[in-house]
């Protein structure tokens, strides 16, 4: 008979761990139970018992100490009486009566499958799933002689009941445990007590400029409070209190061969406190978002091989054929899921206004984002500068439709439209005055809030898992990444990739000829006196105030507040700062930089298409001849962070054509769809440029127009 993993099959991990450091045993839910969850041969009841004596805990085998105590026989009979499908009822039904508290509780492999009975159990402890890859379930389940588990048919494969099973599990935990090849329970364990200290300690963020009795004290913010406010009201940016989190290579090594959203859904979760965002609510988010109706390409951020050691890795397969979009499709959920919670809790149906500064891109994913999936209880705001945006980006905005979004042009530039943003936040008296007035609270959507940032790792670390994948380089091999950058947060999100364990050498900073980063992490002098911002052909780095600076350099100090703040006030002050040469020192480990003309951007999209087929947009021509300055035997990614199409008239141009008409649409697309060039048009972005203009309002660079445009478009709201 076909011996089932389920009745008696447990693993036999027989070396013990002796106790090194007790476990905080403060309840966090209403019995305090710790549940251990996974396929049949994950090794549950092993670890379960290693974990119990490490926390001076009772040890609970579900199979062996409640369910046959409580049938009053077998668990191996009771499955011969019920058979397969009744088996599953009775031992659901069975587990709603089970109580016990402050216990190590080991599931079993057919627990999940009852979704009621693991309601219960989710009210009574936390669930930690074991994810072991399904490889090495067959071969511990061979190594067992099991080759049936309940459920399983007789034309199923071992393969397709657990394949099928996964998604019961995927649907219950609160915490996931990575298990590395060939991981031992002791080395199991500890990362289970690791994650349990994790979800006892004190979480939250604050801001980048805070005050230390803030950080230890009640100024901490929940992830959805920072969400919902956008920047914090000090003036800085909010950054976790948490250290970076930490995934080991083997870790990595199993997220190889997922599908972007898995991957997605495996990184993300160690941002987030499963209080904070349930591993469930965020896979459904991801799942929603990172889709071939969004976007044109089923891998989401596919990586495309240019030439020798250069990679290209492409971020415009989005509804708006922008970087942003990776971000923005899935943060309108977040900021959504937020807004329900304070209603929820508060029992007021508060109003938000998103309030976005935009060079051209942020403005279009913004408005698509956020229509799409934040729900009914927000207005949009996009300050663009009138001509900082290129025609399709204009476009992309202006023809955007609904009562509930207003889109302005300002007659300045980027930074200026930025930091009235900035003063409007931070102006409390406004703030209550509008609240007051038209129930609306402020938030942002750029890269100043959190929630659009953290999303952004996720495709830095794909990646370079596309590389080992495509056997480019092994597993731990380094890669140098090139991103053209504007405001900071792109870099920054590949910072924190590498961070995480993505071995990353080189980021390489690719800068136009507003070049204030270039000079700072050469010299570790901020300076923006006496600097005049240029229009180029690439907009989005046509800035010289990036917002996401100020968050690295809260990491480069060790979390040094007080320091990152003196900075900020000098920086408005006096237009300057100047870091300490040691810590320049370290930054220029992380970080190398360099800039190029807007004569190289053109022969650098020239030449890549004469060479290769492949068209460059603007920014990504930047990155292109930053990093062929910095090639060597290493392979680079290069970030392309839109598509060409949104540049159309400066890539013909590029290209030796001549332009008669820069607002013509239909001719440029006409003519690049002509070029038959490498990535094809963007079918969505195609679409978008054809729809009517329906917002063309334009302010001046004054702070009082835009508050008296902002309240007459609240005003119609309300």
């Amino acid at each position: 008979m076909a011996r089932l993993l389920s009745i008696k099959g447990k693993l036999a991990w027989s070396r013990t761990l002796p106790c090194s450091y007790a476990f905080c045993t403060t309840p966090c839910t209403a019995c305090n139970n710790i549940f251990l969850m996974g396929s049949p041969g994950s090794g549950k009841t092993t670890v379960g018992r290693l974990l119990s004596s490490r926390l001076s805990l009772p040890a609970t085998d579900i199979d062996d100490d409640y369910l046959e105590p409580h049938w009053h026989m077998t668990v191996a009979d009771k499955l011969k009486q019920a058979g397969s499908e009744g088996f599953v009822q009775e031992e659901g039904e069975a587990l709603l009566q089970f109580a016990t508290s402050t216990s190590v509780v080991s599931l079993t492999g057919s627990n999940p499958l009852h979704q009621c009975a693991m309601d219960h159990i989710k009210d009574t402890g936390l669930v930690v799933l074991l994810d072991v890859d399904q490889r090495d379930i067959i071969q511990r389940l061979k190594r067992m002689k099991v080759n049936r588990i309940v459920g399983q048919g007789p034309g199923n494969s071992m393969q397709d009941i657990l394949k099928y099973r996964q998604q019961f599990y995927e649907n219950n935990y609160d915490v996931r445990i990575i298990c590395e090849e060939n991981e031992t329970p002791e080395q199991i364990v500890d990362k289970v007590v690791l994650a349990l200290k994790k979800q006892k300690q004190k979480r939250g963020y604050v801001s980048t400029r805070s005050h230390q009795g803030q950080m230890n004290g009640s100024k901490r913010k929940s992830f959805n409070d920072i969400i919902l406010e956008g920047m914090a009201n000090d003036g800085g940016l909010y950054v976790p209190m948490e250290t970076v989190p930490k995934m080991s290579s083997g870790e990595w090594s199993r997220l190889i061969g997922l599908s972007f959203t898995d991957q997605a859904q495996r990184i993300l979760e160690h941002w987030f406190h499963h209080h904070d965002l349930p591993p469930q609510s965020l896979q459904n988010m991801i799942n929603t978002v990172y889709c071939q109706e969004n976007f044109n390409c089923s891998t989401i951020s596919p990586v495309y091989h240019l030439h020798g050691n250069q990679y290209i890795l492409e971020l415009f397969h989005g509804p708006t054929a922008s970087f942003k979009d990776v971000a923005l499709q899935l943060m309108p959920m977040f900021f959504h899921n937020a807004a329900e919670e304070r209603k929820v809790k508060s029992g007021l149906d508060n109003r938000y206004l998103i309030l976005v500064a935009t060079s051209g891109d942020t403005g279009g994913a913004v408005l698509d984002g956020f229509k799409k999936y934040a729900g009914h209880s927000c207005s949009l705001m996009v300050l663009y500068p009138e001509k900082g945006v290129s025609a399709v980006q204009k476009a992309q905005m202006t023809s955007v439709t609904g009562d509930n979004t207003h889109v302005v042009g300002v007659k300045s530039d980027f930074d200026y439209c930025q930091s009235i943003i900035k003063k409007i936040f931070n102006d409390r008296q406004l703030n209550k005055h509008l609240f007051e007035k038209y129930n609306y609270r402020l938030s942002a959507a750029n890269s100043i809030n959190w929630g659009r940032l953290v999303p952004q790792i996720t495709y830095h670390a794909s990646a370079y898992l596309t590389l080992v994948q495509e056997k480019v380089i092994s597993l731990g091999e380094p890669v140098d990444v090139c991103i053209p950058t504007g405001n900071f947060g792109n870099i920054l999100a590949a910072y924190y990739a590498k961070r995480m364990g993505i071995p990353f050498k080189r980021l390489i900073l690719a800068s136009n000829v507003n070049n204030i980063l270039t000079e700072f992490f050469q010299t570790g002098r901020f300076n923006v006196q006496h600097r005049v911002l240029h229009q180029t052909m690439s907009p989005a780095i046509d800035i010289l105030k990036p917002s996401n600076l100020e968050r690295y350099l809260y990491h480069m100090t060790n979390g040094d507040c007080m320091q990152v703040r003196q900075w900020y006030e000098s920086l408005e002050r006096n237009g300057h700062f100047q870091v300490p040469q040691m810590l320049l020192q370290q930054i220029q480990e992380d970080i190398v930089v360099d800039w190029c003309t807007e004569e190289d951007c053109r022969q650098s999209i020239r030449n890549v298409f004469r060479q290769t087929g492949y068209l460059l947009d603007p920014h990504t021509a930047v990155a292109k001849v930053v990093a062929d300055r910095f090639q060597d035997d290493r392979p680079m990614l290069i970030a392309a962070t839109a598509h060409y199409a949104k540049f159309a008239p400066d890539v013909l141009y590029s290209l030796g054509h001549s332009i008669q008409d820069s607002t013509d649409t239909y001719r440029l697309f006409t003519a690049l769809e002509q070029l038959h060039a490498r990535p094809a048009m963007h079918a969505t972005l195609q679409q978008a440029v054809r729809l009517p203009q329906v917002h063309n309002q334009v302010c001046t660079a004054s702070s009082t127009d835009i508050i008296r445009e902002l309240e007459s478009f609240l005003q119609r709201c309300s």
